[in-house]
């Protein structure tokens, strides 16, 4: 035990109070020193003190429950503003959200003027964002606007919610008025690549200084050279870059350069291998060359990545009919079907992947459980014995195979039927 802790065992509260101080000079982020000295200092009525040092720990723990609860305390009686913060920020740690939104609105009425309100503003504004009320969101971002006049992140954050309320145009007309009214520097880029998504190829050009943003507005205005131009200036500084490489492939599309078009998708690939683009512009140059069977593919591959597998499964049923051989395509239906909870269609599929592959052990596997869950010991032996001839050492063989043969001769109604109508044939 140091001599703090001994001091303050023996209630010697100023002594152990100044002893911690001399610790936290060379453990200043320490939050259990910390804890300490705002513990002693609220015994000791050195109240401003105490709030110093539980400050201090949130800016080191913003989730530490104790200090916000000691700060709640010390606020009750004498800031409402403060009280209604930290009762706010407390609930939401405990992911009480409605409760939080309330403190924050309380905080925001007992504020002295609206400066003093801007953090609550702030963390209202937040939870209205995460808990998807975008309008009330924007609202208060723009009450805040009016006093966080310059702020580059309120823009931005307001445009963000625009373009996902009320579309491009009004996130475009936010960031100009941020540009233009306020004086905010650094939007052009930013503003560039609203204008690009918004099919003003032309404006993005006027605003933009990046060459590969050049590039890009220039593909788009139908001016394909001069953006390629721009691209080989610039191949040795942007090669790494895999925008870079989406351009050019976008540029060997244009023009029909298809082998190029997938040799860069391929360089896009390397450099961001989980992307839904990489499957976005393979499935546009096979539209294109009228393989409507990859086309789908790339399409359900596509929105496997993004996560709609509804869609994706769609995309593949669609390519299922121009090639219904294709193992990979009929795996993977049958996997997302099973993923989905529909386990009797799932089996169609590995039915016939099993027709396709006789040998394809996942299929074999997935049938022997599918026709054991429902009852069918007699279909799960006959697909185990399968599975058994191709890969005498499977686990799933060896964990299972006794006993579904046992029930299959012995203790099932689709046994009793066998052994009846057998012996009818037999002439029994």
């Amino acid at each position: 035990m140091n001599i703090a802790e001994q001091l303050e065992q023996n209630e010697k509260y100023d002594e152990a109070y100044a002893e911690y101080k001399k610790m936290l000079a060379k453990k200043q982020d320490d939050v259990d020193l910390l804890t300490k000295l705002a513990h002693l200092a609220l015994i000791l009525d050195k109240k401003e003190e105490a709030k110093f040092y539980y400050s201090k720990i949130l800016e080191i723990d913003p989730a530490n429950i104790l200090a916000h609860e000691q700060l709640i305390d010390i606020y009750v009686h004498e800031d409402k503003f403060r009280y209604y913060l930290f009762r706010g920020n407390l609930h939401a740690i405990q992911q009480q959200m409605s409760h939080a939104g309330s403190d924050y609105k309380k905080a925001i009425d007992h504020a002295k003027d609206p400066k003093e309100a801007l953090p609550a503003r702030y963390l209202y504004a937040g939870l209205c964002e995460g808990q998807g009320k975008l309008t009330e969101a924007i609202d208060e971002y723009l009450k805040i606007s009016d006093y966080d006049e310059t702020n580059p992140a309120i823009f931005l954050k307001l445009a963000e919610l625009y373009e996902k309320t009320e579309g491009l145009v009004s996130a475009i007309e936010t960031l100009e008025r941020g540009r233009k009214d306020r004086g905010i520097k650094g939007f052009e880029e930013i503003l560039a690549g609203y204008y690009i998504r918004n099919s003003q190829p032309e404006k993005a050009l006027e605003l933009t200084e990046n060459e590969l943003t050049k590039a890009r507005a220039l593909f788009d205005m139908n001016k394909n050279e001069a953006g390629y131009e721009i691209l080989m200036k610039n191949k040795s500084k942007y090669q790494n870059e895999k925008t870079f490489h989406s351009l050019l492939a976008q540029y060997y599309f244009q023009k029909d350069m298809f082998e190029d078009a997938f040799k860069e998708i391929d360089e896009f690939a390397k450099l961001d291998a989980n992307s839904p683009l990489i499957y976005q512009m393979r499935a546009l140059i096979y539209e294109k060359q009228g393989d409507a069977f990859n086309e789908h593919v790339n399409w359900g591959k596509y929105n496997i990545v993004r996560g709609e597998k509804d869609v994706a499964l769609n995309e593949y049923l669609t390519a299922y009919r121009y090639n219904d051989k294709n193992i990979d395509l009929t795996e993977t239906i049958a996997a997302l079907l099973e993923a989905e909870g529909d386990k009797t269609k799932a089996s169609e599929f590995y039915e016939r992947l099993a027709d396709i592959d006789a040998n394809n052990r996942n299929a074999l596997q997935k049938l022997a459980e599918f026709r054991e869950s429902i009852g069918d010991n007699y279909g799960a032996l006959e697909y185990l014995d399968r599975l058994k001839e191709i890969d005498p050492k499977n686990q799933y063989v060896a964990e299972n195979y006794e006993k579904i043969k046992d029930r299959a001769e012995n203790g099932s109604f689709g046994s009793f039927f066998k052994k009846i109508f057998g012996r009818r044939m037999m002439g029994e």
